[in-house]
């Protein structure tokens, strides 16, 4: 795989740190669905005896990457997310969330993409829910499934490294990434720029 060697190189080089900064890339503000997981699992594929500090690095990093989330969306407050997740949306998330935040952050944290981590972290963090419970809970929930896709790779680690080294999976890798870069950018557009909707409406009665 040339064309990631690069980035391959870099987090596998720095060991135990791979997956907590992948983690951290992966779980505030851009979009990198099975990101940590491929990185846990090639991890543990070539260097089985670690696989106890690859599943704490991962679940580490996805906590702080979840506090920074959380401390930008509670400085935002309910509108600010509301007009970046939209309205429709957020009301749905708000009126599921509720009294169940844990639920949500724990889903969040389990359940592959297309789940809307990001979202419902911003969610709660927006709602006022304790930061040390999203972090207790998120990495409960991270660290049971970077536990349970470890001991996967165990069994068929060495045949994901066969798979990874194949040319469709390099160009499938590549239109993946490329779709990541692009909703990443959007994402951090909406966060960044967007303007809250009051001044929204102010700017267009002007």
């Amino acid at each position: 795989m040339k064309f990631f060697a690069p980035l391959l190189h870099f987090l596998f080089h720095i060991g135990y740190f791979g997956p907590l900064v992948m983690g951290i890339l992966d779980s505030s503000f851009l979009v990198l669905p099975f990101g940590n997981d491929l990185v846990v699992v090639g991890l543990v594929a070539q260097h089985p005896k670690g696989i106890a500090l690859y599943v704490i690095s991962a679940a580490v990093g996805s906590c702080l990457g979840a506090i920074l989330l959380a401390l930008v969306s509670r400085k935002l407050g309910e509108e600010g997310i509301r007009r970046i997740a939209g309205d429709r949306r957020y009301e749905k998330l708000r009126k599921r969330v509720g009294e169940r935040s844990a639920i949500a952050v724990f889903l969040a944290g389990i359940a592959p993409p297309p789940f809307p981590f990001t979202t419902v972290i911003a969610a709660v963090g927006a709602l006022d829910y304790p930061i040390w419970r999203i972090i207790a809970v998120n990495f409960l929930a991270r660290g049971l499934r970077f536990t349970i896709l470890a001991i996967l790779a165990l069994k068929f680690g060495k045949a994901v490294l066969e798979i990874a080294k194949s040319p469709a999976f390099e160009w499938t890798m590549i239109g993946f990434i490329a779709i990541c870069v692009i909703a990443s950018a959007v994402s951090i557009w909406n966060w960044v720029k967007k303007k809250p909707q009051g001044e929204a409406r102010k700017s267009a009665t002007a």
